[in-house]
């Protein structure tokens, strides 16, 4: 199947780079090996039960999206014991530090994605086996 996508150029160009110093032959394998990550990952979070230990980190350019994100953070007390905030020039760099049903943990990295502001989001789950 034939698809296309609106990329942004640098992102590409990028993309590029890494699978050529990969060694892959194609950037068609490249995509593929990349959706398949992405399906696991998403997989891995849809899956998870019970009280989990998480760490959520995104980035994102302060001034476009601060106010909403704070109020995300505000619905979410309930599972976010702690937040760092780092500046990266024009970006800045956000950890939460969650603990609580992975529902309202999968929930909160859901929400977080669907801001176009938010560059990526990147969510670490630890099954809380001692509960």
């Amino acid at each position: 199947m034939r698809t296309s996508f609106n990329i942004p150029d640098q992102l590409v160009d990028e993309f590029d780079r890494v699978w050529q110093e990969e060694g892959l032959e194609s950037r068609s394998r490249a995509a593929r090996e990349a959706m398949l990550e992405y399906i696991e990952a998403h997989s891995r979070l849809e899956e998870t039960t019970g009280e989990v230990v998480a760490l959520i980190g995104f980035d994102y350019r302060h001034h476009d999206v601060i106010g909403e994100l704070h109020g995300v953070q505000h619905e979410y007390q309930d599972v976010i014991l702690n937040t760092s905030h780092t500046h990266q020039g024009a970006w800045c760099l956000e950890s939460l530090f969650c603990r609580g049903a992975a529902e309202r943990v999968r929930a909160l990295t859901y929400r977080l994605r669907d801001f176009d502001e938010v560059r990526r989001v990147k969510a670490m789950v630890i099954r809380d086996d001692e509960s």
